[in-house]
């Protein structure tokens, strides 16, 4: 079991536990969609290359922030944030990305597939928190959602129409 470190937060240690422990699921998971992105946008090809690329870095840089703040809500509840690439590899409940991609439409599906997947599960810890008791960390997720929400839509602005 993980322990917190002394600290003057006033929200009940078995309730900072609780968070920490869903923090640091979520740290692993927005790390490993990090990477996901910037592969996308290393690697995308095609009709609409410029702007595509330039979203995915945009994106990249709101999911790294996004890292940021998970971890750092971790740190003020008393925990550590657990963020290196062993645990980000064996803790992500992201599906690998797929490597071979070129084309905008490929990358453009992959990326808002990952960012819709993300966001689910912080649907979930939006209701775990806020059930334990902790409406802060409650409140981060729901920025996050608010957040990925709109990126998957402009991100599958640029799906082509079949």
């Amino acid at each position: 079991m993980q322990h917190t470190r002394t600290t003057h937060n006033t929200l009940a240690e078995e309730i900072r536990l609780q968070s920490i422990e869903i923090l640091n699921l979520h740290l692993a998971a927005a790390i490993d969609l990090h990477a996901q992105v910037k592969q996308a946008h290393w690697n995308v090809r095609g009709p609409g290359f410029v702007a595509v690329h330039e979203l995915f870095d945009k994106v990249s840089e709101e999911v790294e922030g996004y890292s940021d703040s998970i971890a750092e809500r971790g740190g003020a509840l008393g925990g550590t944030a657990q963020g290196t690439l062993p645990v980000v590899t064996a803790r992500t409940f992201l599906i690998p990305y797929p490597l071979g991609l070129a084309d905008v439409n490929s990358h453009v599906f992959a990326v808002a597939a990952a960012l819709a997947a993300f966001a689910d599960s912080a649907r979930t810890a939006i209701d775990t928190t806020d059930g334990i008791g902790d409406k802060v960390t409650a409140d981060l997720f729901t920025e996050i959602v608010r957040g990925i929400d709109q990126t998957v839509w402009f991100v599958e602005s640029h799906q082509e129409q079949r």
